[in-house]
């Protein structure tokens, strides 16, 4: 699934090739997308025509683009989405499902949603230009402004659950998913069990500023690209996977001390971990 530097990426773009059309048509190809929307297929489209695309914001790893009448068109990529610019008369997307054509964006242009297993979606948000109420329970991510890292800090240690369920829990921080969870976990020599209760504030600070670090740096290679389904809005991927520590690597050396990292089962998913550098924690005495 696509996580907050993806996303970021793909905001960043649509920023710099949308911002300021005006959508002209809207082409619904599958309904499975736009099922959040009690408009409907054909609602949806209708409070998108002749609406101009103000923005492009994100909370999390939501996505939201503000229009001109105080709406926003929502959207979350799912595990396989993709939002995509694209000259007009470009070739159709094997799994195309949404088609926005726009007026204004450079070289008469048009935004296509693509998303092979369609757990993504797209939605309009009435009066969610600032902030969409479907997403407002979500936390605040490590690089907005705003993010409160003593607040953070403070409920992770109240809490018993291990840190690295607490760093997916979006009521608490946005943003961070199973990749970037693993990767700041290993840079601060945590094991993911790891009770948050039993985590020193300066531990605390510490893997916050890891997580912060590791996706700046993602950011900056344009996110993780482990198969062609995630793209930025020009098609290309990302490269942060070939500076990855521990996230992918099982039974591969540990870059700092040597022993083969560890792959566990964790949450319908899986975890990776050093077992040396990343000690499992000794359970709780009763």
């Amino acid at each position: 699934m696509p996580e907050l530097p993806e996303v970021e990426t793909v905001r960043d773009g649509i920023e710099r090739h949308v911002v300021g059309a005006s959508v002209t048509r809207v082409v619904v190809l599958h309904p499975r997308p736009v099922r959040r929307d009690p408009r409907g297929p054909e609602g949806f489209a209708a409070a998108l025509v002749g609406r101009r695309i103000d923005g492009a914001r994100r909370r999390g790893k939501y996505l939201w683009l503000p229009l001109d009448n105080g709406d926003a068109l929502l959207g979350h990529l799912g595990m396989s989405g993709q939002l995509l610019v694209q000259p007009k008369d470009a070739e159709p997307e094997r799994h195309l499902r949404v088609r926005l054509v726009l007026d204004g964006a450079a070289d008469d242009r048009e935004l296509r949603f693509v998303d092979q297993r369609m757990f993504g979606g797209l939605s309009v948000s009435a009066g969610g230009a600032e902030l969409p109420p479907e997403i407002a329970h979500i936390a605040r991510d490590p690089l907005d402004p705003e993010f409160d890292d003593d607040a953070f800090v403070a409920r992770l240690r109240r809490r018993a659950s291990g840190v690295k369920r607490q760093l997916l829990d979006q009521g608490l921080i946005s943003g961070v998913g199973n990749i970037y969870a693993d990767e700041a976990l290993w840079r601060a020599r945590l094991h993911g069990e790891r009770p948050g209760d039993r985590l020193t504030r300066a531990q605390g600070h510490e893997l916050l500023g890891h997580a912060r670090e590791v996706m700046t740096e993602a950011l900056g290679q344009g996110g993780t690209s482990f198969d062609a389904l995630y793209v930025n809005v020009n098609g290309e991927s990302g490269y942060f996977d070939r500076s990855l520590h521990a996230y992918g690597r099982a039974d591969e050396p540990c870059d700092r001390c040597g022993t083969p990292i560890r792959r566990t089962p964790f949450m319908n998913r899986s975890s990776y971990f050093c077992p040396t550098c990343q000690p499992v924690p000794r359970k709780r005495r009763r």
